[in-house]
């Protein structure tokens, strides 16, 4: 292939990514679904305009790795800390069930398989997508109605934040089970010692970005610096403690979350994503999906994941709001509110794919997936606060 094909691919898929985007979101879709089904179009699966090369999957783990870090940015620590422990437990049931769920569903199509065959860490895998919460539709749907303050619209989104905090976490452990040379000992201890190299590390950054942003604010080396700590920690994550790339960008954002510019920060790598990365890592999930492989088999698996997905969130989160004494019905807008997925899920299929727990053809699921629950979520949620307007019950 000739050096400057990649120009003719990278315009294709900013052109097709963006306008499918605009597309889906006058829809009242998210635009990610759009800029899939962009991927999807022009890919080997019906056009073949673009086809997945070395050069497009490095921009695409760019892409992830920056879309990590704007998550971390956008964390409000002080609210993650305050939450107490409703939030947390919520969360953690929102985890807990989806990823037994998902796994077991995998066994029941493929058959039970026994701690540390590959087959058993595949179907882990699979209920890990389903641990993550894309927090972001419910919240517009909440703030068009009015209700983001209240204590539901708080619990939804405080959990979501945990949510996707202990779902990076077992991600982590996941890939470092699946890894031949690692044993659980091994992988328990790694991870803790890069929690605690983040947190020791982590403070003497923020304290460093706290003098350097009081003495030059809102200007552009802020970012610039902020950058290169977001692409170390992803190396230093991956290289030195065999953590995904993913989590150390993660760690990073949350460092820098609490400083006067984060929100520029953020500002600034939304530029780099929106304009470029973004649309390569959305356009790319589509690229890899091969639909051409898609049986009966697998579309009914696709059916009955969606399902699973949906529905584990509404028990795991309902059930422990009510035992955290929320109402009935504000035990099913928790539930409903925690059940969208979105980049989070991509992201874990993603990594899935590059460490080989995932075969390209199960993106269709995840893609069904995000958009059936990025379709019903606000529609439930606007029947739920028609019929029970009310004050929620307080936490």
């Amino acid at each position: 292939m000739e050096a400057y094909s990649i120009f003719k691919d990278l315009a294709i898929i900013i052109i097709f990514a963006k306008f499918f985007g605009l597309l889906a979101r006058k829809l009242k879709a998210p635009q990610v679904v759009g800029e899939i089904v962009a991927g999807l179009l022009i890919g080997p699966s019906i056009l073949g305009l673009v086809q997945q090369t070395d050069f497009i999957v490095q921009m695409a783990e760019i892409g992830v790795v920056l879309l990590m870090f704007s998550a971390g940015l956008g964390t409000d620590l002080k609210e993650l800390l305050k939450t107490g422990p409703k939030a947390f437990l919520i969360a953690t049931a929102g985890v807990f069930v989806p990823l037994v769920c998902g796994a077991l569903l995998y066994m029941g199509f493929y058959g039970f398989a026994p701690w540390g065959d590959n087959e058993f860490y595949e179907a882990v895998f699979i209920g890990t997508i389903l641990t993550a919460t894309s927090v972001s539709i419910t919240v517009q749907t909440l703030k068009e109605m009015g209700k983001l303050k209240g204590t539901v619209g708080t619990t939804i989104l405080s959990a979501a934040i945990i949510d996707d905090v202990i779902g990076i976490v077992v991600l982590t452990f996941v890939i470092g089970f699946k890894n031949p040379d690692s044993n659980p000992g091994k992988v328990i201890l790694s991870t803790i010692l890069f929690f605690v190299f983040a947190i020791v590390v982590g403070f003497i950054i923020y304290k460093v970005f706290k003098i350097v942003d009081k003495k030059y604010p809102h200007t552009r080396r802020i970012p610039i610096i902020g950058l290169a700590l977001c692409l170390a920690f992803a190396y230093i994550a991956e290289k030195y403690f065999g953590i995904a790339d993913i989590t150390g960008a993660y760690v990073a954002g949350i460092i820098l979350c609490s400083i006067q510019d984060s929100g520029y920060i953020a500002e600034k790598m939304d530029i780099n994503s929106y304009m470029l990365f973004g649309p390569v890592f959305f356009a790319s999930i589509g690229l890899k999906t091969n639909i051409s492989g898609v049986t009966g088999e697998i579309l009914l698996f696709s059916i009955c994941f969606v399902i699973v997905g949906l529905v584990a969130k509404i028990i795991g989160c309902g059930l422990m709001a009510k035992l955290c004494r929320f109402k009935n019905h504000d035990c099913l807008k928790i539930g409903i509110g925690m059940m969208t997925r979105g980049e989070v899920a991509l992201i874990v299929a993603q990594k899935g794919l590059s460490v080989g727990l995932l075969t390209d053809v199960y993106f269709t699921a995840v893609i069904l997936l995000i958009i059936v629950s990025s379709i019903s979520t606000p529609i439930l949620l606007k029947l739920l606060y028609s019929k029970y307007p009310g004050d929620e019950t307080k936490a």
